[in-house]
């Protein structure tokens, strides 16, 4: 099974997000996609969910247009894990992640509908929490059970955006591992989009590189990852060395520049300083 994308472009009323967007995803990968802020990294990601709708025939799975689908039939190909996820009703654990059960549930819950959750749980190591209120969950657990929620749904597909952007170093590669892991054994493909190039240099298979909403440069992480690439994407120097594991890895340089501003905020500071006394 293969995701394609085709010739995909958005527009939010009259501004173009994404242009012509060309990529095939096969199962058992990891993808990431990266980019500034505002390079259309979230867009992609819902326009491949129907979050968002194109015009034209641009996603399809196996051949087939997912605009064809129904959601039901799409949420059995593709799960979603949003930037966050809140929840005000006092809903368990366990509760959260069989609505992701939702798709295959007719009347009423089954007992394999219960099996797949509690496997979800154990898979991600929180099967502790699962009569705990999810709003009790601190920022790395509530992840953990939204990442469970969807892969509950069994989808061939897993599309995450930013899942650790607001996780501490220990959350951040747990999550990785398993989504790393997850593709590798589970036989599904995780696109994720990400803001740290050295995370996603170690995890991903392949690299989506996106500047203004196009694609700059796709590819491993060495043939994404370069100095020329990193400048001309992100507008930063920065040296690119193989890290211990054979990964690119990503030193940001610090311009003269840069630095000239901060002796100006200081002397400024030192300047009020006198003034109030």
């Amino acid at each position: 099974m293969k995701l394609t994308i085709n010739k995909l472009s958005f527009n939010y009323a009259a501004a173009p997000i994404l242009k012509d967007i060309e990529l095939e995803v096969r199962l058992g990968e990891v993808l990431s996609i990266v980019g500034p802020n505002g390079s259309g990294k979230s867009t992609l990601l819902k326009c491949i969910n129907r979050i968002l709708k194109t015009k034209q025939n641009t996603i399809l799975i196996d051949d087939q247009d997912t605009r064809k689908l129904t959601l039901k039939q799409l949420s059995m190909l593709m799960g979603y894990v949003p930037q966050s996820s809140t929840s005000t009703f006092p809903f368990t654990v366990f509760d959260v992640v069989l609505m992701g059960r939702k798709p295959y549930i007719h009347w009423n819950i089954g007992e394999r509908d219960n099996e797949i959750v509690a496997e979800m749980l154990d898979f991600l190591g929180i099967s502790h929490l699962a009569m705990r209120h999810f709003t009790e969950l601190s920022g790395g657990e509530q992840q953990k059970v939204i990442v469970a929620r969807a892969l509950a749904q069994q989808p061939q597909f897993l599309l995450l955006d930013e899942p650790t952007s607001s996780l501490d170093i220990k959350h951040q590669l747990e999550i990785l591992c398993m989504l790393k892991s997850l593709a590798q054994s589970k036989d599904r493909s995780v696109i994720v989009s990400m803001h740290d190039l050295n995370l996603a240099s170690r995890f991903s298979d392949r690299m989506l590189m996106l500047k203004q909403g196009c694609i700059y440069a796709v590819g491993t992480p060495e043939a994404v990852l370069t100095e020329k690439n990193i400048e001309a994407v992100y507008g930063i120097k920065a040296t690119v060395t193989t890290s211990i594991i054979g990964k690119p890895q990503i030193t940001p340089l610090v311009t003269g520049q840069h630095i000239s501003l901060f002796p100006k905020l200081s002397n400024e500071g030192k300047q009020r300083e006198v003034k109030k006394t």
